[in-house]
């Protein structure tokens, strides 16, 4: 009763919205005709029917079940929960411990808060350094770059390269698993769901597949009219994170890890749009979620509501070029780490926007994939 209730109110909500964009759409229409010095062209489009306004479309308003309360009387509350009774007993003094025994436990506490506080120090004395230090270096056989990268387990990843081949291979260089996709692109179109399966998204046929454990590829999501570019799996409930276009919109929609729509992210307080092209997304420890916007020049940041938060685009580097956001991730700490493809560099943002550091990686190739362990 109530999922039908929550489905026919989805309903009339998406009809809402889309009716609010297209008066959003003639406002500015409209508005983009005022600016015109040609009064006559003014008055001969508005005398036009085309120029007429849609209706708001009609919604119905649904209908609430009505609760009908039962007849009952306390002895049948009783029979069934059963009752409780003041026992009639003595009571008994209780034992008083030593002071010895106390101000042993008071003292083992003590040990536990200085640790805990040792902890949080070392925390606290983690600083973004100005530097970095290659540590290790793997090769990914099977393809010709690695466009994005999902981590399978610790010790195992997938890759992509522009021509559409995907690969699993180990930290050795091993190639455990290969196939070819339909679309081969700088975005990060695979992620690998908390069950273990690989998810893709398949761009021509509008629509997001996984590989089982047994290597079979099955639907998971169908995106109608929507062209799914990026994607992720939330490492803190499960979650799917798309980000999609069609024609000239584009928004992030939210599943659950049953591949239900639960959530979809397009416009800010303002109804200005967020996305124009999202094609790298990731979600912080937080829960903002975190996309590389490649028409936008920037990194869009959201909370877990849909809000925006901030937009960064490179501001506080001091560089008057713009940035062009690629592969990003997020560490321990909640910093975002984004790759500039027009700078070669790795920019390292603090989730409140509030630092900044940038690492240089010239001489080391184009830099369009990061994932964080």
């Amino acid at each position: 009763m109530e999922q039908s209730l929550k489905e026919d109110l989805k309903i009339q909500d998406e009809t809402i919205e889309c009716y609010i964009n297209y008066v959003y759409d003639q406002n500015k229409k409209f508005h983009g005709y005022l600016s015109s010095p040609n009064i006559m062209f003014l008055i001969s489009t508005l005398c036009l029917d085309s120029f007429k306004i849609d209706p708001i479309p009609e919604t119905t308003k649904p209908v609430p079940p009505v609760f009908t309360p039962g007849q009952y009387r306390m002895d049948d509350v009783t029979k069934l929960l059963g009752k409780i009774n003041l026992p009639v007993t003595k009571p008994e003094k209780r034992e008083i411990k030593p002071m010895e025994s106390a101000s042993t436990d008071l003292k083992f506490k003590g040990r536990q808060s200085k640790k805990d506080r040792e902890k949080l120090d070392m925390k606290q004395t983690l600083s973004l350094s100005p530097s970095v230090t290659k540590v290790r270096e793997y090769k990914v056989p099977g393809v010709f770059s690695a466009c994005h990268i999902s981590l399978q387990t610790f010790d195992e990843l997938w890759a992509n390269d522009y021509f559409g081949n995907l690969v699993l291979t180990d930290l050795q260089g091993n190639l455990l698993q290969n196939m070819q996709t339909t679309d081969g692109r700088f975005e990060g179109f695979h992620t690998v769901a908390q069950d273990g399966h690989l998810i893709f998204t398949d761009k021509m046929k509008k629509e997001i597949n996984r590989i089982t454990l047994e290597n079979k590829i099955k639907n998971f999501i169908k995106t109608d009219d929507w062209e799914p570019l990026s994607i992720h799996s939330s490492h803190i409930n499960g979650d799917i994170l798309v980000g999609m276009t069609k024609n000239e919109m584009a928004k992030i929609t939210r599943y659950n890890k049953t591949g239900k729509e639960i959530q979809k992210m397009q416009r800010d307080n303002q109804r200005e749009t967020l996305y124009r092209y999202p094609h790298f997304i990731t979600e912080n420890i937080n829960g903002d979620i975190c996309a590389s916007d490649f028409y936008k020049l920037a990194v869009v940041v959201v909370n877990k509501s849909g809000q925006h938060r901030f937009s960064y685009s490179g501001q506080m580097t001091g560089r008057e070029t713009p940035i062009c956001p690629c592969g990003i991730g997020t560490d321990v700490l909640g910093h975002i780490l984004v790759c500039d493809a027009f700078s070669k560099t790795v920019h390292l943002v603090d989730q409140g926007e509030s630092s900044c550091v940038f690492y240089s990686l010239h001489n080391m190739g184009w830099r369009f994939s990061l994932a964080c362990a």
